[in-house]
């Protein structure tokens, strides 16, 4: 997908925009939409690889026990709040071709893309999920390895 993107850009701004004075209907469109599966498909992956920021000023001003119930706090208001985002995704994406809401220039029906989103907040509370576990069960969260080391 990033490589549809840049490859895409450079030939719509460089060459069709520039050289040749004619851009492509719609490329903002797709580009838009192209950046919206990136995201949908890299925030559970992230998540999972640690790659999220985590501000930590207070963890080594409090005990191990408060530190870990503070995180599984944390850790399940974030997948409460995940949950009830990917129950109103899905929602508008059942309502998203009712009421109109399309791209500007190629009336892309924002549907899949609304349902491709519910499915991301979705895996990534489960996500959060399986980190609560991990932090029940051994008392902090293993992050996955992606090419020999975490990122």
């Amino acid at each position: 997908m990033l490589i549809f993107m840049t490859g895409f850009s450079v030939w719509n701004v460089l060459i069709m925009r520039k050289a040749l004075n004619s851009p492509i209907v719609g490329a903002e469109d797709l580009l838009i939409l192209a950046l919206v599966v990136i995201v949908a498909l890299s925030v559970s992956l992230g998540a999972r690889t640690g790659a999220h920021i985590e501000i930590e000023v207070l963890k080594p001003h409090m005990s191990a026990g408060f530190a870990k119930w503070s995180m599984i706090f944390v850790k399940s208001l974030g997948a409460a709040l995940l949950f009830v985002m990917a129950w109103r995704l899905w929602h508008s994406g059942q309502s998203a071709v009712r009421f109109g809401e399309t791209t500007q220039q190629l009336l892309i029906s924002f549907e899949p893309f609304y349902y491709l989103l519910a499915i991301s907040a979705a895996l990534y509370a489960s996500v959060l999920a399986l980190d609560i576990w991990q932090l029940l069960r051994f008392g902090k969260v293993v992050s996955l390895k992606v090419g020999g080391e975490s990122l």
